[in-house]
């Protein structure tokens, strides 16, 4: 008959200091408590440590993770009563420990604000474990995501816009828009937070424009949490507003069709990504054309600029007018 689990009050811990328990019960040195407050003192480089916490830590451990501890009083020490016994297999498996250290260098994109920072501290204090089984080395040097060019947003900004999200507050500031001369007023209803090619954005409604806009939190000065709050709209979230096309941060009132040939490296860049829920790919001899649908008009003709002479649009007609204009404008810039 299976011991019923003693009640216990897990209690505040390090999530790193039971893995290094773990490994040290399961070395089959026997440890005490003393030499395990002296081993996480060392590995983690606290100033002090108590017995009572490591006590508690492996009451933690048996009664809510089934370690299988026993104490061994010829060795006054403990051991795993199943020598196979390792703790990511009853409380989170490697996968999932290799997943968080992947997670935290995804975390360099956002150095810019003020999420970095504490985001970085917590999962280095779940992550430790990889460091204390010698693999750290390797997620650091070998998993790599390289630093972009990013938008600095300012922490007074990034507070301001987070605490109107979470109290659904209107908040006012002073913006610089891209054909705007100077700074101006703007009251702003903020629905969501977007994050595209190291740039912060705030999605939201715009009461000087009555309607919904896009506003970088690096253009942004002197914002204020208004005390006037809003009642957030059925349809507000800016995936509905995209026609589920993915090419970040913009989106339109219509939605249209696009039709674009691809040639030659343009090819491999249009077929290795999803780039919309309904696109289709039509394959000849030496080239293919891409269809889908999509409000993002300005972010789709960037993307066809970006290619050069290897991608060439079809349709819509004004798209195609557009993007014969860019090519003309280029053009007379190259034979100045």
């Amino acid at each position: 008959m299976k011991t019923a689990k003693k009640p216990v009050n897990r209690p505040k811990m390090a999530l790193e200091r039971l893995y290094i328990i773990d490994q040290q019960i399961a070395s089959g040195k026997y440890p005490n408590t003393n030499e395990l407050a002296k081993t996480v003192i060392e590995q983690l480089r606290l100033d002090t440590l108590s017995i009572s916490t490591i006590s508690r830590d492996i009451e933690f451990m048996k009664w809510q993770l089934d370690a299988p501890i026993e104490y061994d009083a010829y060795h006054r020490g403990y051991y795993y009563s199943q020598k196979t016994f390792r703790l990511p297999a009853g409380f989170a498996g490697e996968e999932n420990m290799l997943a968080l250290g992947m997670a935290k260098n995804i975390l360099s994109l956002y150095r810019e604000t003020p999420l970095y920072e504490p985001s970085v501290k917590l999962l280095e204090s779940i992550v430790a474990p990889l460091a204390a089984d010698g693999n750290r080395d390797w997620l650091d040097n070998r998993i790599v995501v390289p630093q972009i060019a990013s938008a600095k947003v300012q922490p007074e900004i990034w507070n301001t816009v987070v605490a109107g999200l979470k109290e659904n507050r209107i908040i006012s500031f002073e913006y610089l828009g891209v054909r705007d001369e100077d700074y101006q007023n703007r009251r702003v209803r903020p629905y969501q937070l977007l994050f595209d090619s190291g740039v912060w954005y705030l999605y939201g409604f715009s009461e000087e424009r009555k309607a919904i806009r896009v506003f970088s939190l690096s253009r942004m000065k002197n914002a204020v949490l208004t005390k006037d709050n809003f009642k957030l709209p059925q349809n507000y979230s800016y995936t509905e507003a995209t026609g589920d096309s993915y090419f970040g941060v913009f989106a339109g009132q219509d939605k249209k069709r696009f039709a674009i040939n691809c040639y030659e490296e343009a090819v491999i860049f249009a077929t290795e990504r999803q780039w919309a829920a309904d696109q289709k790919i039509t394959e000849h001899d030496d080239s293919i054309t891409i269809e889908f649908t999509s409000t993002q008009y300005d972010k789709v003709l960037r993307w066809v600029l970006s290619f050069g002479c290897f991608a060439v649009p079809q349709k819509p007609r004004e798209f195609v007018d557009d993007w014969q204009q860019h090519v003309k404008k280029m053009k007379k810039q190259a034979v100045k």
